[in-house]
């Protein structure tokens, strides 16, 4: 075979080697393509937490300093009880040296503006500029201790701190040598002339010979004015003082001239030590707390008047003097007993007024509405009421 022949041999073996091949690969399974990958299924996004409710803003209007060692200062313990007992659900305030005049309407338009919606006036003089602004802003809660007058967003509470007088009564009673009790004064309104005679009457039931002298100051903190009309009780006789003013004045004035004397409002036995015989003392926590639950539930409603005492755990006399006798401690503690479960009575009659005649007849119970309006004094108290 020739070279020629040979070279045309191999390249037709050569071609027909590659169509084998295409052929081959045309018969066979195609490759595919990989499968899509899914994408793995996003988390669902973290809820946003729901916002914190704003805090129940509360503001409290005082009359005096917190630092009264009185009356404020036990309207300022309770409101410090409210944070405690509330924690970040509320947020109170305070003003002090409140005047009960004009001011006090634009201190409670200013309360107001600054968002408070629960505003506690703590005492008798703010009732008609509370009125005033209440009419104003329906949307707020207003709360008038002392007071008589109610709207739809106002309501008044009180303290029977007329029971706690009658309980420092007995006490003096049997502490007088000289049978002569003197009171400082504070304003002639029914609540302070109701403490009068209650703390008369209580010096009555153990000492009948007893008389009460009272000295005037027309003003609730004026530590002066107290001092001078606790000075003046004590040149006139009086061994045992009391008080219906916001200061311890009164007490300490009795400890300088070696007499004895009360607290009033709150504790005041670390004011002048020699001196106290015991504190009638008001607890204004419990209503408080009331009050603040109710705005804070849905549940508060205007309109109403509240009037708490022993039984409700909003009056006291506490840190009686080891002088006083045992006797009368544990009479005292009968007294309690009985204001608390209702088994006793201060203002049940014979009562007979400073004129003579009869204001409750033998066993006749005065309700609160004439506790309310008592403008007179009891046989055993000297003098005239201030514009009467």
């Amino acid at each position: 075979m020739t070279l020629v022949a040979k070279r045309s041999l191999l390249k037709l073996a050569g071609w027909s080697a590659v169509a084998a091949t295409a052929a081959l690969v045309g018969c066979g399974k195609k490759e595919e393509a990989p499968a899509p990958v899914a994408a793995a299924p996003s988390a669902p996004a973290a809820s946003a937490p729901a916002p914190k409710p704003e805090p129940l803003k509360i503001a409290f209007a005082y009359v005096g300093p917190v630092g009264d060692g009185g009356w404020t200062f036990a309207h300022d313990n309770a409101r410090k009880a409210l944070e405690k007992e509330f924690g970040d659900k509320i947020a109170t305030s305070f003003v002090e040296n409140v005047p009960e005049a004009a001011d006090a309407e634009r201190v409670f338009r200013d309360m107001v503006g600054q968002g408070h919606k629960l505003i506690f006036g703590t005492t008798f003089g703010y009732m008609e500029p509370m009125m005033k602004v209440a009419a104003d802003h329906k949307e707020v809660k207003f709360e008038h201790a002392t007071g008589y007058k109610q709207a739809d967003n106002m309501r008044t509470y009180d303290s029977r701190t007329y029971e706690g007088a009658y309980m420092a009564g007995v006490i003096a009673g049997k502490m007088t040598k000289s049978h002569t009790l003197g009171v400082v004064g504070s304003i002639p309104i029914p609540e302070v002339i109701r403490n009068i005679n209650s703390f008369t009457l209580g010096a009555q039931s153990v000492n009948p010979k007893v008389k009460t002298k009272v000295v005037w100051v027309n003003e609730w903190f004026a530590p002066p004015k107290e001092t001078e009309a606790a000075q003046s009780l004590i040149n006139a006789g009086a061994d045992v003082l009391f008080q219906n003013t916001d200061s311890s004045a009164v007490l300490k004035t009795a400890a300088t001239n070696k007499k004895l004397a009360f607290g009033w409002d709150s504790d005041m036995s670390a004011y002048a030590p020699d001196a106290h015989l015991a504190s009638a003392v008001i607890n204004w926590t419990p209503y408080y707390v009331k009050a603040t639950r109710e705005a804070l539930e849905g549940g508060w409603t205007g309109g109403g008047h509240t009037w708490w005492g022993v039984k409700e755990g909003a009056i006291d006399i506490v840190s009686i003097s080891d002088k006083v006798p045992a006797e009368t401690k544990e009479q005292v503690e009968k007294i309690k007993a009985g204001l608390k479960d209702g088994s006793f009575v201060i203002w049940k009659g014979p009562i007979t007024g400073q004129d003579g005649k009869p204001v409750l007849k033998k066993d006749e119970v005065a309700d609160d509405k004439f506790m309310s309006g008592v403008g007179f004094y009891v046989k055993g108290v000297e003098g005239k009421i201030p514009g009467k």
